[in-house]
């Protein structure tokens, strides 16, 4: 068990041991996604920081999923489903993947500092995941991750697209529908990889 009430599969073990030591070197950090595809996922989806909000339960330790309780949570199901990309397809993770939030702070971009902090955990974070077919960057500081992840990888198909924010998603209608096709285009790119 990765925490009280929290399932640790094998396909996320060695992420979660991964996120241990990032706490360890910055604080508190998420875990994987037992509902993800763990090591085995085909596609990546790198989004900024986690967010400030945990759940009611502070014992239950925090988790990256498309299943919380979050507004950008349900865009990426929604956008997901619409693409047909299963929960087993992707692991999620973050571009800063430490919490950088004071306790009941409001959300905030991660500092330059923060950001280049997160740089030297993509490699490690990589090597887990032997799969791998496509990483989609999603907002501007995981796009920041770009060259890192092509310097380790470059064979790796990388997309990008926006934040799946509800704060961002509903500034302009188009937002949405670019975002759904660039998750179907990762799913592609994720089933091609596998046809190899």
């Amino acid at each position: 068990m990765s925490g009280q009430g929290v399932p640790e599969p094998d396909h996320v073990a060695p992420l979660n041991a991964l996120a241990r030591r990032i706490a360890a070197a910055h604080g508190e950090a998420p875990l994987f996604d037992p509902a993800g595809g763990g090591t085995r996922a085909r596609i990546l989806l790198m989004l900024e920081t986690p967010g400030p909000a945990r759940g009611s339960d502070p014992a239950v330790p925090r988790v990256v999923s498309q299943f919380n309780a979050t507004g950008t949570a349900r865009n990426l199901r929604r956008f997901f489903a619409e693409a047909g990309i299963e929960a087993a397809d992707v692991v999620i993770w973050n571009a800063v993947p430490f919490l950088i939030h004071a306790p009941g702070a409001r959300n905030r971009p991660p500092k330059a500092a923060e950001r280049a902090a997160g740089l030297p955990w993509i490699e490690p974070l990589l090597d887990l995941l032997p799969d791998l077919a496509v990483a989609v960057l999603s907002g501007r500081v995981a796009r920041g991750a770009r060259a890192a992840i092509e310097a380790l990888r470059p064979n790796l198909a990388i997309l990008e697209m926006p934040h799946p924010s509800p704060t961002f998603v509903v500034t302009d209608p188009a937002i949405a529908p670019t975002m759904i096709a660039t998750c179907r285009a990762a799913k592609r790119l994720a089933e091609n990889g596998m046809q190899d």
